[in-house]
Protein backbone atom coordinates (compact mmCIF):
# COMPACT_ATOMS: atom_id res chain seq x y z
CA UNK A 1 0.00 0.00 0.00
CA UNK A 2 1.14 3.63 -1.11
CA UNK A 3 1.27 6.02 1.45
CA UNK A 4 -0.14 9.62 0.44
CA UNK A 5 1.04 12.84 1.07
CA UNK A 6 -0.69 13.20 4.30
CA UNK A 7 0.00 9.86 5.61
CA UNK A 8 3.81 10.51 4.79
CA UNK A 9 3.79 14.40 6.40
CA UNK A 10 2.28 12.70 9.78
CA UNK A 11 5.85 11.09 10.45
CA UNK A 12 7.32 12.84 13.64
CA UNK A 13 11.17 13.53 14.23
CA UNK A 14 13.06 12.63 17.49
CA UNK A 15 13.99 15.91 18.42
CA UNK A 16 17.87 16.76 19.58
CA UNK A 17 18.87 20.03 18.29
CA UNK A 18 18.36 23.08 19.92
CA UNK A 19 16.61 25.06 17.28
CA UNK A 20 14.05 22.42 16.90
CA UNK A 21 13.33 21.96 20.51
CA UNK A 22 13.28 25.65 21.13
CA UNK A 23 10.96 25.83 17.43
CA UNK A 24 8.55 23.51 19.74
CA UNK A 25 8.81 25.83 22.72
CA UNK A 26 7.88 28.53 21.30
CA UNK A 27 5.32 27.12 19.27
CA UNK A 28 3.05 25.52 22.03
CA UNK A 29 0.39 26.89 23.87
CA UNK A 30 -1.43 24.05 25.87
CA UNK A 31 0.87 21.59 27.79
CA UNK A 32 -0.77 18.22 29.43
CA UNK A 33 1.57 16.89 32.08
CA UNK A 34 1.32 13.36 32.60
CA UNK A 35 2.02 12.29 36.34
CA UNK A 36 1.45 15.45 37.67
CA UNK A 37 1.99 15.69 41.29
CA UNK A 38 -0.35 18.25 44.26
CA UNK A 39 2.54 17.97 46.15
CA UNK A 40 4.86 21.42 46.26
CA UNK A 41 8.01 19.12 46.87
CA UNK A 42 7.97 17.44 43.19
CA UNK A 43 9.47 17.66 40.09
CA UNK A 44 6.35 17.71 38.19
CA UNK A 45 5.16 20.20 40.12
CA UNK A 46 7.47 22.77 40.34
CA UNK A 47 8.04 22.21 36.26
CA UNK A 48 4.27 22.66 36.29
CA UNK A 49 4.05 25.63 37.97
CA UNK A 50 6.86 26.91 35.67
CA UNK A 51 5.15 26.09 32.75
CA UNK A 52 2.15 27.85 33.86
CA UNK A 53 4.07 31.10 35.45
CA UNK A 54 5.84 31.50 31.65
CA UNK A 55 1.98 31.81 29.88
CA UNK A 56 1.29 28.14 29.21
CA UNK A 57 -1.88 26.45 29.56
CA UNK A 58 -1.19 23.40 32.28
CA UNK A 59 -3.81 20.69 31.99
CA UNK A 60 -3.12 18.50 35.08
CA UNK A 61 -3.44 14.59 34.34
CA UNK A 62 -3.73 12.67 37.05
CA UNK A 63 -6.40 9.84 37.85
CA UNK A 64 -6.00 10.53 41.58
CA UNK A 65 -6.17 14.27 41.16
CA UNK A 66 -9.74 16.25 40.90
CA UNK A 67 -7.64 19.38 40.49
CA UNK A 68 -4.36 21.00 40.20
CA UNK A 69 -3.52 24.92 41.81
CA UNK A 70 -7.68 25.25 41.00
CA UNK A 71 -6.88 23.88 37.48
CA UNK A 72 -9.43 20.64 37.18
CA UNK A 73 -7.40 17.23 36.28
CA UNK A 74 -8.48 14.79 34.20
CA UNK A 75 -7.77 11.37 34.48
CA UNK A 76 -6.15 10.36 31.23
CA UNK A 77 -5.03 11.92 27.81
CA UNK A 78 -8.16 11.24 25.67
CA UNK A 79 -10.24 13.42 28.84
CA UNK A 80 -8.67 16.80 27.28
CA UNK A 81 -10.72 18.68 25.71
CA UNK A 82 -9.42 20.32 22.92
CA UNK A 83 -5.83 19.95 21.31
CA UNK A 84 -2.94 19.50 22.69
CA UNK A 85 0.71 20.84 21.65
CA UNK A 86 3.34 18.69 24.25
CA UNK A 87 2.33 15.39 26.30
CA UNK A 88 4.62 16.04 29.58
CA UNK A 89 5.58 13.03 30.81
CA UNK A 90 6.48 12.49 34.40
CA UNK A 91 6.56 8.49 34.74
CA UNK A 92 9.31 5.93 34.80
CA UNK A 93 10.77 5.04 30.86
CA UNK A 94 8.83 1.32 30.81
CA UNK A 95 5.31 3.05 31.58
CA UNK A 96 5.77 5.57 28.64
CA UNK A 97 4.37 3.44 25.47
CA UNK A 98 0.72 3.39 26.14
CA UNK A 99 1.52 6.86 26.59
CA UNK A 100 2.70 7.65 23.45
CA UNK A 101 -0.33 5.65 21.79
CA UNK A 102 -2.86 8.16 24.19
CA UNK A 103 -0.92 11.24 22.86
CA UNK A 104 -1.03 9.94 19.29
CA UNK A 105 -4.58 9.36 19.53
CA UNK A 106 -5.59 12.29 21.05
CA UNK A 107 -3.59 14.30 17.91
CA UNK A 108 -0.98 16.12 20.29
CA UNK A 109 1.95 17.80 18.52
CA UNK A 110 5.02 16.87 20.42
CA UNK A 111 5.57 14.21 23.37
CA UNK A 112 8.09 15.41 26.07
CA UNK A 113 10.06 13.02 28.05
CA UNK A 114 11.47 14.54 31.36
CA UNK A 115 14.97 14.41 32.26
CA UNK A 116 16.40 10.60 32.82
CA UNK A 117 13.50 9.15 30.85
CA UNK A 118 13.92 7.48 27.46
CA UNK A 119 12.02 4.23 25.95
CA UNK A 120 12.95 3.55 22.60
CA UNK A 121 9.65 1.79 21.57
CA UNK A 122 8.07 5.20 22.76
CA UNK A 123 10.13 6.92 20.59
CA UNK A 124 8.72 4.25 17.69
CA UNK A 125 5.41 4.76 18.28
CA UNK A 126 5.31 8.83 18.48
CA UNK A 127 7.50 9.23 15.48
CA UNK A 128 5.44 6.43 13.44
CA UNK A 129 1.89 8.35 14.90
CA UNK A 130 3.27 11.92 13.56
CA UNK A 131 4.38 13.35 17.15
CA UNK A 132 8.06 15.24 17.32
CA UNK A 133 9.70 13.54 20.69
CA UNK A 134 11.82 15.04 22.85
CA UNK A 135 13.49 12.69 25.39
CA UNK A 136 15.51 12.69 28.64
CA UNK A 137 15.61 16.50 28.74
CA UNK A 138 13.31 18.35 31.35
CA UNK A 139 11.15 21.09 29.81
CA UNK A 140 12.04 23.84 32.34
CA UNK A 141 15.56 23.78 31.98
CA UNK A 142 15.55 23.95 28.05
CA UNK A 143 12.81 26.37 28.51
CA UNK A 144 15.24 28.45 30.65
CA UNK A 145 18.22 27.93 28.84
CA UNK A 146 16.89 28.66 25.06
CA UNK A 147 14.16 30.94 25.86
CA UNK A 148 15.31 33.05 28.70
CA UNK A 149 18.85 32.72 28.13
CA UNK A 150 19.48 31.24 31.35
Amino acid sequence: MNQTESEAARVGRWLQEDGEIEALLRSARRIAVVGISDKPERDSYRVALYLKDHGYEVIPVNPRLEAWLGIPAVPHLQAIDGPVDIVDVFRRSEETPPIAEQAVAIGARALWLQLGVHNDETVRIATAGGLDVVTNRCIKIEHGRLILGR
